[in-house]
């Protein structure tokens, strides 16, 4: 099997190369971060600072359009890195490992290890629990990796000062900030982002003559939003004008679609002000290390053969339909930012493209730049296609599940949400309808202030979008291990 002959010439096609073997092959620089939203420079928010992130972009292709199959982080990233959907790995919420149900499965680490690859792990990949597991291995997974670092720095020093909306809470899972006199490099993410140069140095493929898959976890923006200073300076909170909740929007949603969360209806402007920047100078903090990581790549002479990947887990919201974090199927929850920058000439730089996109589509995609074939149990479809010609579209429709017990608490039932989001429109249904459906047509109402799901003048593509969710929902649960 080709993925356990990790020294096998490779035939390129794709490339136009006729072999790549040993340091010759790419190596992947693979930034995750956590709980970050598409309110970016490069995605055209007009106040965000991301110069690090856009310079990225500017390498390479920006999709806009890059779907999570579960907007919580646990599942949204063991779905990512074993290349299943949720349905398949049965971890639909942030309990439970996957090796519990799925064993013998080969991870996108794990199989770039196979194939010769040096990897190493910084930071949050797999799931942690947040704060509390920072400085710890957390919910990670041994046979992926050849080495890791878990940084730890002064956010959790500072952790009895933090403020939360909810006295006594855990500050994770809540709203929850501090703007800390420091510097980068006295923070978790800037410590990882030391950890991960050194990385860099010590497994330079002239040293080393094999490629590396590098694997950079940021712990930010997730919360708490705990930042420098100088970040929080950035934002001026008179400059911040917060999302209201419109009146009467949340009439026509499902009540099975609203995350059920303590005191975030009730936030005051001042309090709404305070977290965005917080939030929003925790997304700095992460952009300076990206440029970090960037700027090593440059002087260690490595850009020139090394794809660099940045994604977040899920998307985020911050005020919309008076929801605050994720974990819902609407727009702000399930779009996350990704950049995919190449050194192939033949692959776009500085583009962006409009292609419907899902998370499991990383791991073929990167295992195609690289020459290695990916395991037949892979669910995605190869973005390469898409470096090479931005405008093509690969996918009809992307697909998304949340598990109910992350959304609210009213009752004790158990079910799955479903949602597909095609280039127009999202279509959803809490449990195949009984507790409510969702349409919204982003052409006309990008806010998705109206739910078209009972207007009969949409019947007809109502029944479409159904029958489109429906497979997709079989197809994502079939069992291909």
């Amino acid at each position: 099997m080709l993925s356990k002959l990790p020294f096998l010439p490779l035939i390129l096609v794709c490339f136009g190369i006729a072999s790549l073997q040993g340091s010759d092959r790419p190596n992947i620089l693979f930034i995750a971060t956590d709980d970050m939203n598409c309110d970016l420079g490069s995605y055209g928010h007009p106040m965000v600072k991301s110069p690090n992130i856009d310079r990225l972009a500017a390498r390479g292709v920006r999709f806009e359009h890059t779907y999570s199959q579960n907007p919580v982080c646990n599942p949204s990233r063991t779905s990512f890195m074993t290349g299943l959907y949720p349905e398949q790995t049965n971890i639909n919420t942030n309990a439970g490992h996957f090796r519990e149900f799925i064993p013998e499965v080969t991870t996108m680490a794990q199989h770039f290890r196979n194939n010769g690859y040096y990897v190493g792990r910084i930071g949050k990949i797999y799931h942690y629990g947040v704060p509390t597991n920072i400085g710890e291995n957390g919910n990670d997974d041994a046979p992926s990796w050849e080495e890791v670092r878990n940084p730890i720095g002064i956010d959790k020093v500072v952790e009895p000062d933090i403020n939360i909306i909810v006295p006594g809470a855990h500050s994770g899972g809540v709203l929850s900030w501090l703007k800390v006199d420091s510097e980068d490099e006295e923070h978790t993410d800037g410590i990882g982002a030391s950890y991960a140069i050194e990385m860099l140095e010590a497994n330079h493929p002239d040293k080393t003559g094999r490629p590396f898959f590098l694997a950079m976890g940021f712990y930010r923006p997730h919360t708490p939003y705990v930042a420098p200073s100088h970040y929080f300076d950035l934002y001026p909170t008179e400059a911040i004008d917060p999302v209201m909740l419109h009146p009467n929007d949340r009439d026509d949603i499902p009540k099975a679609a609203l995350p059920d969360r303590t005191n975030q209806l009730d936030l005051t402007i001042e309090q709404r002000k305070d977290i965005i920047q917080a939030y929003y100078a925790s997304i700095s903090l992460v952009d300076t290390q990206v440029g970090r990581l960037l700027d090593a790549l440059d002087r260690l002479e490595l850009a020139e053969n090394t794809v660099v990947v940045f994604v977040s887990d899920h998307g985020y919201h911050l005020g919309a339909h008076g929801l605050w974090q994720k974990s819902d199927l609407f727009e702000g929850s399930a779009r996350v930012p990704l950049i995919i920058a190449t050194p192939e000439a033949g692959h776009a730089k500085g583009k962006t493209t409009m292609s419907l996109t899902e998370l499991v589509d990383l791991y073929p995609t990167l295992s195609e730049l690289c020459g290695i074939e990916p395991p037949a149990h892979v669910a995605g479809q190869s973005l390469v296609p898409v470096l090479q010609n931005p405008s093509l579209g690969l996918r009809d429709e992307a697909y998304s599940v949340t598990d109910c017990r992350t959304v609210r608490r009213w009752d004790n039932s158990k079910f799955l949400g479903r949602s597909i989001r095609t280039d127009r429109y999202r279509y959803t249904e809490w449990d195949e309808g009984s507790y409510g459906v969702e349409l919204y047509d982003y052409e006309r109402d990008p806010e998705e202030f109206t739910n078209l799901a009972y207007d009969p003048e949409h019947a007809d593509l109502m029944e479409s979008l159904r029958r489109r969710l429906h497979q997709r929902s079989k197809e994502a649960q079939v069992d291909r291990l």
